[in-house]
């Protein structure tokens, strides 16, 4: 709702949680682009079969694509036929994709793994940080920041790196019933 609301967002969930849908959802009720940076290109490939199955207009850009498939791909967008672009931070900072971002209207920035926007997360990548910039350069864009990962630290990093509002800061519990540890003796140690 908050998203929707256009609010700007970071949500800590699980593993597991529902993260995509926090971005899917508004994706496809409201207008234009959302951009998704994601650091894994082999997520990117599984969420995109996916909501292609379902027949939402989805693609991404990395490295992986062939040059005519990328260049497909930038048409696509160009052409305001897709709803959900998948990216890797290193692709979004580019100078040909933020041309691109700047004639497709983009209704939602989100960025997957926000931890790594942190100097004090465990995987800091200096391209995160430069997220920042780019969120800056498309001012009228909400942003989503979602991660399963960040100690309190990590989280005012990344809503100052951001500029967030503290109010718009959600934590969804990580008590997961449906998991559980189980500790037995060993009987047979040569087994």
């Amino acid at each position: 709702q908050n998203v929707l609301s256009r609010r700007d967002t970071l949500a800590i969930m699980p593993t597991g949680g529902g993260k995509s849908l926090c971005y899917q959802i508004p994706a496809l009720l409201s207008p234009g682009l959302t951009v998704v940076v994601s650091p894994l290109i082999a997520l990117m490939k599984d969420q995109v079969e996916q909501l292609d199955a379902l027949g939402v207009p989805a693609l991404f850009l990395n490295s992986s694509l062939a040059y005519e498939d990328y260049q497909l791909n930038m048409a696509l967008v160009r052409s305001g036929e897709i709803k959900l672009l998948y990216v890797a931070p290193e692709t979004l900072l580019t100078p040909r994709l933020l041309s691109l971002l700047e004639d497709a209207p983009l209704a939602c920035l989100t960025i997957d793994e926000a931890h790594c926007i942190s100097e004090w997360g465990h995987d800091f990548r200096p391209e995160y940080r430069q997220i920042a910039q780019v969120r800056r350069r498309f001012p009228q864009s909400v942003c989503l920041a979602l991660t399963a990962t960040a100690t309190d630290r990590v989280r005012q990093d990344i809503k100052d790196t951001l500029a967030f509002q503290d109010d718009s800061e959600y934590i969804a519990s990580f008590n997961r019933e449906n998991l559980m540890i189980e500790v037995q003796p060993k009987t047979d140690p040569g087994a």
